[in-house]
């Protein structure tokens, strides 16, 4: 039997025992943190020679150049032809999918003119180069490459230069193949924080970039931390998180093959069930002990579930979704019978998934949705990687006279009451 928590938000200490299982810790290794600085610091003091280093030392692949560690388009372009019928149909699909939702959220430039003349507006740009990290060797996320990559496209961006280590030469077909499909303009067979350093930062042969987004380990994305401010990042993601409200009403090992679909993440990964049906919460459990020995990563799901995973029962589906806004997570599953109708309650959600039959592993796929979407309760302040993350805004001003008289007043008087003569006097200049 899997030894997953059961709570109930009846119990009069159950605030207090949520939080502990959602507690999750932070603190980063000071270990870590220092190899990355070193690391990022010979990256930007000595380029290509000590990325060169760095890719022998830890990928164990010999190259006289960098040059010789850019993978030409061409073998991308080979690897999709090489791919099954099937890879390849559902590589494209998704493709498609990804592209057609996210051309929703293209933002436009807009302006406005007072009836002085003053015209005031906001001026879309996309950002010119975009770096985006991809893990390699045995690893196989085509699926990030899209997510990542097409919204950039989308946005417009310019240069999308990929990095993604290959151990010993190792290369993912698949993952080169998704770099084809969704429009990459460079590839690098580069790993690791050294990797985000040369996208940050620029050597001989790596452009600098504006902006780094894509998963990686805790050396990846302590190197993105430390590189914020020097460029964009994406964000810095957590475990992976689902919870799901579910009214009774629906298969029971459907819900229990979602708690899994995150908790074979990893060992930290999060599954929740709430549902105000106790008999199906009990389903749920016996659904999992059944299932869960012929899962092919049995050991990572069963700690997972065991450290951090949770059967709730909750007075109702109201209950339910106050609890769900608390949470703010990163997956919520609505498996009820009419999602709409409590959809409004639901505040604070990296994504929604509404219905039986809407399983979150869509969401990661296909459905066109990003599957990039906020962790650890940041969903109460941060949103799904879009199109808008790759494109950015600048204020237009442009005064007529008869307006610069009234604001440079205005102006002046503010300015002044902040002890800022020169800015009064600048704008007091314009009101003759």
């Amino acid at each position: 039997m899997i030894n997953i928590k059961h709570l109930s938000s009846l119990d009069p200490h159950f605030n207090e025992t949520l939080d502990a299982l959602l507690a999750f810790e932070t603190t980063q290794d000071n270990a870590i943190i220092e190899t990355v600085t070193r690391i990022l610091s010979e990256i930007r003091t000595h380029g290509d020679s000590a990325l060169l280093d760095y890719t022998r030392r830890f990928d164990h692949l010999h190259a006289n150049t960098l040059a010789e560690l850019e993978l030409p388009m061409q073998s991308c372009q080979q690897a999709l032809q090489n791919l099954s019928p099937a890879e390849s149909e559902a590589l494209k699909h998704a493709a498609q999918r990804i592209k057609q939702y996210h051309e929703k959220q293209l933002s436009q430039s807009w302006q406005y003119t007072e009836a002085d003349g003053t015209q005031l507006g906001q001026k879309i740009t996309a950002l010119d180069r975009v770096g985006l990290y991809v893990p390699g060797g045995k690893a196989s996320y085509p699926s990030s490459v899209l997510m990542n990559a097409i919204p950039a496209k989308v946005a417009g961006v310019d240069e999308l230069i990929m990095v993604v280590p290959t151990p010993r030469g190792e290369k993912n077909q698949l993952v080169l193949a998704a770099a084809a499909i969704a429009g990459v303009d460079r590839v690098f067979t580069i790993g690791g924080a050294q990797a985000i350093a040369a996208l940050a930062y620029g050597t001989q042969t790596v452009p600098k970039v504006d902006k780094i987004v894509g998963p990686g380990n805790a050396y990846v994305a302590t190197a993105k931390r430390l590189v914020f401010g020097q460029v964009g990042i994406d964000m810095v993601a957590g475990p992976s998180e689902i919870l799901v409200i579910c009214d009774g009403h629906v298969n029971p090992d459907w819900i229990a093959m979602d708690l899994f679909s995150q908790a074979e993440h990893d060992e930290q990964a999060q599954s929740i069930l709430l549902s105000p049906d106790q008999s199906f919460i009990d389903a749920v459990q016996a659904s999992i002990d059944r299932l869960i020995a012929d899962q092919s990563r049995k050991a990572v799901i069963q700690t997972s579930l065991e450290n951090r995973g949770a059967l709730i029962k909750v007075r109702d589906l109201t209950e339910a979704c106050k609890i769900a806004n608390r949470i703010a997570p990163e997956h919520l599953e609505l498996a009820v019978a009419e999602p709409e109708q409590w959809v409004d309650q639901l505040k604070h959600a990296g994504a929604i998934f509404m219905g039986y039959h809407t399983c979150e592993a869509l969401g990661d796929y296909c459905a066109g949705t990003n599957h990039v979407l906020p962790t650890s309760g940041t969903a109460r302040f941060s949103s799904p990687l879009g199109v808008y993350d790759f494109q950015k805004r600048t204020s237009l001003i442009s005064v007529s006279p008869q307006s610069a008289h009234q604001l440079g007043q205005i102006a002046s008087t503010l300015a002044r009451g902040e002890g800022l003569q020169a800015h009064a006097l600048s704008a007091e200049y314009r009101c003759n």
